[in-house]
């Protein structure tokens, strides 16, 4: 019988740090017509940080519960999982309730309707007792809180891949990679109310959770060989700089003729509601090349220079709800008070350093309550994942 494979024991600094800068950069495209968002990886490739988070999280949660499931069995580390999922449905309401009010308060203050429905919450108004019920079902989601759903639907279902990935992870793997072609075939997807279907189809979007998790298993390792090869490094830069090249021709349609039509019906279009192969592979060209550069013992992950970010990643969890809150907030200021690209820069700096602070609040806080002698301390990993130290 294959022995189970080592449930890494270490913290790694690199997930709390692209986890951060992920958190950094999903707040600033969530600020619409902002010039900060420029900065952000979506408008250079397919791939955005929506993919970052969801790799990391799912890598995240296989180190947090894949040891408590050796260890403890798999009833224990179900229940300590769909504890979690329970405390980001919490979350997930609790932010939902707060950000539909904020959106009413400003629509009916400034008697301006548009914020309403540009953040897709002109039904809670209309209808707000059916909304809430639905809201609850996780079917009505305002704009911007398509992640925490998405991110409950697959730890509700990871107990039984994390057995199977500590048993078998290639099988695991499979039946991911199954799912998701399947999902593409027949177009599987859990609806949305009061029209349409989920923006992150979690049939689709789980293949990227499961892989994290399968990395974290094990999986890494075994592509160590792969990913220091110069073989791998180039084929993931020049598919970067193909992405790239496509890309430019979004923002500048006048260089659309350079793409030869039989790419273009063939390749488009590049579903983010499915994942589309194409943005899978440009995050995995993302991750080998970091992973080449970035390794584990890299001392800029000392350098206080990152600190930042890397408390953020700690705390995925409050920094996203509380990012979700910001970007809504820089918006109204850039419709009602001044959008020009002074204000824009300022909005945004605030708004990273507002996170920040807030990160490391929260750590402090944490710090101080696990000297207290009552509460026993937890792990900077008690985010999205959970889990105690």
């Amino acid at each position: 019988m294959t022995p189970p494979p080592a449930v890494p024991t270490e913290r790694d600094l690199r997930l709390d740090l692209f986890r951060g800068i992920a958190l950094w950069l999903i707040f600033l495209d969530h600020i619409p017509t902002n010039i900060v968002s420029w900065i952000t990886i979506r408008n250079y490739g397919f791939s955005d940080a929506t993919e970052i988070f969801i790799f990391i999280s799912g890598y995240t949660a296989a180190f947090v519960y894949g040891k408590a499931m050796t260890d403890r069995g798999f009833a224990i580390a179900g229940a300590r999982i769909l504890r979690r999922v329970w405390q980001i449905y919490v979350a997930h309401i609790f932010l939902f309730v707060i950000y539909v009010a904020e959106i009413a308060y400003v629509t009916a203050t400034f008697e301006n309707p548009l914020f309403a429905e540009e953040m897709n919450a002109l039904d809670f108004l209309k209808q707000p007792d059916v909304t809430i019920i639905q809201a609850l079902l996780l079917k009505f989601k305002p704009a911007n809180m398509d992640v925490l759903p998405l991110y409950i639907v697959l730890l509700v279902w990871f107990p039984p891949i994390l057995w199977l990935l500590l048993r078998n992870a290639t099988l695991a793997l499979a039946i991911s990679a199954g799912l998701y072609a399947m999902a593409w075939e027949f177009g599987w997807n859990l609806p949305s109310y009061p029209s349409g279907h989920w923006w992150f189809n979690p049939f689709a979007w789980q293949l990227l959770f499961v892989f994290g998790a399968w990395c974290a298993l094990g999986g890494a390792d075994r592509l160590a060989n792969v990913l220091r090869s110069p073989v791998t490094l180039w084929i993931a830069i020049a598919y970067l700089v193909f992405a790239f090249g496509i890309v430019m021709t979004w923002h500048f349609p006048r260089w659309a003729f350079v793409v030869p039509r039989w790419l273009t019906e063939r390749m488009y279009p590049i579903d983010k509601v499915n994942l589309d192969v194409l943005r899978f592979a440009h995050f995995l060209a993302l991750a080998a090349i970091t992973v080449h550069f970035v390794r584990v013992d890299w001392p800029g992950l000392k350098s206080p220079w990152f600190k930042p970010a890397i408390l953020c990643g700690q705390h995925s969890l409050e920094i996203f709800c509380l990012g979700v809150f910001l970007a809504f907030a820089a918006h109204f200021v850039m419709v009602e008070i001044y959008g020009g690209l002074l204000m824009q820069v300022v909005l945004s700096v605030v708004g990273v350093a507002i996170m920040v602070a807030t990160a490391a609040l929260i750590s402090w806080y944490k710090k101080i309550e696990g000297r207290g002698g009552g509460r026993p301390k937890r792990s900077a990993e008690s985010d999205l994942a959970g889990g105690e130290a």
